[in-house]
Order: structure tokens, then sequence, then C-alpha cells
């Protein structure tokens, strides 16, 4: 598989065709249609961004990278060979090209990157990835290794340990363990034995880094002394990531608007988390963002990007549809959904935080409102969201429609099911002619699957009754 150049190549003369696109902004639905239809041969070509690269599967006979940039850099070796490597895949085609279209500024850099070798592997136990710390701190937690000699022979069967010095391995361990005892992870005692903490086998519980466990930790303490339990903010508060690169930049308008329909619950969580609606709009009139230069500023920096993202997961639990959020917060369907699923992931892992520090009362909040998070849905609709086939929109539909309950659609007959599952896509009914009798019988075998499952569900609840009440 070759590589060519083509030198001074101008946007102006791109020009979309009947393209599908791949980008970052896409939910997960629409990329498995464009992904299927491509794979089938009935879309030709894909216009895509650089996040196409980064791990999906389709080959193609021919590759054309639009600039040699990802951002200010000029793109790395391994980020090229994984886009070129989908060109000419073994299975699928003989043959395959590569064209990179450049600027003249960055040909000398490009014709470097041509000869540059791939960069070498990585341990991802290295300090500046923070892996060696949760490394040790799991082992310690599960009783792999307590002692020191235990802890250093599992780091000789690390690749961090053969692409280190031996000396400088040595520190790696003894600051880490070090950094461990002193934020109060692990205990050493009189045997010289290793021993984790509770909070220290929370955090393995819920696969957290030992930094962010340490976070979570002082943001969970807080909420068991004052938790605002009349509303939902502070709890979708508490679900967001804190990692800026999860949460989307902030539109101060929007914020500023979404704070001032706040109810009374909302503003005591405004307060006791460190909110200040005067911070805000100041922004929002400024048309500044909130400075980071220092630690104390990428805090507060996080405080406000995790409450602007509470609104969406608010919005989504409240059963908006997400291009309706996408809307609301002018940012992408893709972006929300992915929020979504960030955020649910992350309340699995408060809620197991909970679990083993025996903070069980506020375990099962944040499990209620995880589940709402999951099904997108209010409390009513939580047993019908259970069902396949049946988000929150459409258990809406069926709730309307006096199926409220499992047991009501477990009983009711397919054909009964057909006309609710109408309902829930209006657009659809208007369809003529064949089109219409095709759809009906997809939704008909639809209705099939969702009494089933319904018949399914219900009567595996009711043995677990039944087991409890023995």
């Amino acid at each position: 598989m070759e590589l060519r150049f083509i030198v001074s190549f101008s946007k102006a003369n791109v020009r979309a065709f009947c393209s599908p696109f791949e980008d970052a902004g896409l939910t997960a639905e629409e990329r498995e249609i464009v992904t299927e239809a491509y794979d089938h041969g009935i879309i030709k070509v894909i216009v895509a961004t650089c996040g196409l690269a980064a791990g999906i599967n389709l080959p193609a006979r021919r590759v054309i990278i639009q600039g040699a940039r990802m951002g200010r850099d000029v793109v790395g070796p391994a980020m090229l060979r994984q886009m070129r490597g989908r060109a000419g895949r073994k299975g699928k085609d003989e043959v395959g090209e590569t064209y990179m279209c450049c600027d003249k500024n960055d040909l000398e850099e490009v014709a470097q990157l041509m000869e540059a070798d791939l960069p070498a592997i990585e341990s991802c136990l290295t300090p500046q990835r923070r892996g060696i710390k949760r490394a040790l701190l799991e082992v310690i937690a599960i009783r792999l290794s307590n002692h020191e000699a235990a802890l250093q022979d599992y780091v000789r069967r690390t690749l961090l340990f053969h692409t280190t010095g031996r000396g400088e391995m040595e520190d790696i361990i003894a600051n880490s363990i070090e950094d461990l005892l002193d934020s109060g992870l692990v205990t050493k005692d009189e045997t010289t034995s290793y021993h984790a903490t509770l909070s220290g086998q929370a955090i393995v519980a819920s696969s957290l880094a030992p930094e962010d466990g340490i976070f979570v930790h002082q943001e969970l303490q807080r909420a068991l002394k004052a938790f605002v339990m009349d509303g939902e903010m502070h709890v979708f508060y508490m679900f967001t990531p804190f990692h800026a690169s999860g949460l989307a930049d902030i539109s101060w308008p929007i914020f500023r608007r979404e704070l001032e329909c706040l109810d009374e619950s909302g503003l005591r969580v405004l307060s006791f988390v460190g909110v200040k609606p005067a911070l805000v709009n100041r922004m929002a009139n400024s048309g500044f963002s909130l400075a980071e230069g220092t630690p104390v500023e990428i805090d507060i920096a996080r405080i406000y990007r995790r409450f602007y993202a509470a609104f969406q997961l608010r919005d989504l639990c409240n059963e908006m549809p997400i291009p309706e959020v996408a809307r609301k917060y002018e940012t992408s369907p893709g972006f929300v959904q992915n929020l979504s699923q960030t955020c649910q992931g992350f309340a699995v892992g408060m809620i197991k935080y909970c679990e083993r520090m025996g903070w069980g009362m506020l375990g099962s909040v944040l499990e209620h409102m995880s589940d709402r998070l999951k099904a997108g849905a209010k409390t009513d609709l939580l047993d019908l969201a259970k069902i396949p086939f049946v988000k929150s929109r459409t258990a809406r539909i069926f709730w309307e429609n006096g199926l409220k309950s499992l047991r009501a659609i477990a009983e009711a007959e397919p054909k009964d099911v057909v006309p609710v599952l109408l309902l829930a896509q209006p657009r659809k009914s208007k369809i003529n002619g064949s089109d219409e009798k095709i759809y009906l019988e997809k939704l008909r075998l639809k209705a099939e699957i969702i009494v089933g499952a319904a018949n399914r569900i219900w009567e595996r609840e009711q043995l677990i009754d039944v087991e409890c009440d023995i």
C-alpha cells in the first residue's frame, strides 16, 4: 500500500456530493446505519472527521486525508498508520491507496513523517498516566501482594519494569506507596504488611484512579452532611464526570437562562456545590471563559462544567428527546448521547463506592436516579423501560394509552400493541401502498417481541417476590 501526496490542496475544491458523513456529533444509531450501509456497498463514499480513524472498522479501497494537521500539530506516525490501515484491508480489497492532501508549508514535515518510526509501546502504568499507583492499590486491596517482596515480584512482571531503569523503578514504587499511605488509602502494620483502608477498597471496587477516588470521597462526604432531597439537581450533579474531556464547553447565556428557571430546591443546590449566579451572569455578559491557570481555578471551572452538564441530564431524565436536548444546549446529539452513557458508567462507580463504604441510604438514592438516567424517563416509566424496544417516548405512549405496567403489556395481544407503536412514530404512519404492509408487518413482529419480553420480565419478578416471601 502506497501513500501519495497532493500539494496545495484547497478545501474550496471539495464539495459534498450525496455522501454521508461520520463525526462525533452522530448518535450511535446514526453511526451504525452509515457503517452498515457502507459495509454492504450501498454507500460508496464517506466524508468523515479524523475520529473515524479511532477504531471504527470501515475498510476502504482508497483513503484521502485532507490536511496533515490535527488541530495545530502535524498528525503523528501512529495516527497516520491507523488512518492508512483501513485502505486495502485484507479480505476486502487486493490493493489500497492513501492520499494525503497537504499545504506547501507542511510538505517538509510531512516528508519527515513518512520516514518516522512508530513510537515505542509504552506501559500504561507510567507515573505520568497515574497507572502504577492504581495497580499497587488494587493488588493490595485484593490481597494479591501485601509485602514489599511480593509487590516487587508483581512489578517485575509488568512492561513498565522492562522499559524502566532499575533505580528509577525502585523510586517509582517507593513514591507510589508513600503517596498511598499519605492519602489514607493504605496502612502498614507492625509486620510491614500493607492493607487497603475502607476508602481504598471502595476506590478499587468503583474502578476509580486513586486521585479521582479521593475527590469522589470528598464529594460524597459533603453530600452525607447536607443532601438536597426535595429535587433532582443535586443527584444529577453527583453523576456528572469531573474530567473536562467528558464535558461540553459552557454556553454562559444558556447557563444563565437555566439558572433563572431553577426552583427553591435547585437554588439550594447551587449554594451547596459552590455555583454563584453573579459569576454566571458576569460571564454571560462579558463573553469570557473561566481562568484555569491554577489548581484552585481548575476545581472551580470543574464545578461549573459539571453543573452545566447536570442540566442536560435533568432534561434527559424528564423524557426530553436527545435531539431536543442538543438543540436546547446548542451541541450535537452525539455528544448528548455520549454524555448520558458516560454518566451512566460514572453513576455505577459512585453507587459501588457508597455500597463499599456502608453508605446504604445515599447509595439507594443514587441507584434510583441511575435507573432513571439509563431509561431516560421519569419514575413511573421505569418498569416499562425494561422492555426491549420500549424507550422513554414509547413508554410514555404506552402509559397514556392504558398500558401502565409490565403486567398490562404482558397480558395484551400483540395486535392491540401495534396501534400504540404507530402513535410512537407518527411520521411513519403516513406510509402508503406496499410499503405500508411491510411496515405494519415489522410492527407486528416488534409487538410480539415486546409482549413476550414483558411476559418473561413479569414472571421473573413474580418468582423473585415468591422467593422473598419464603
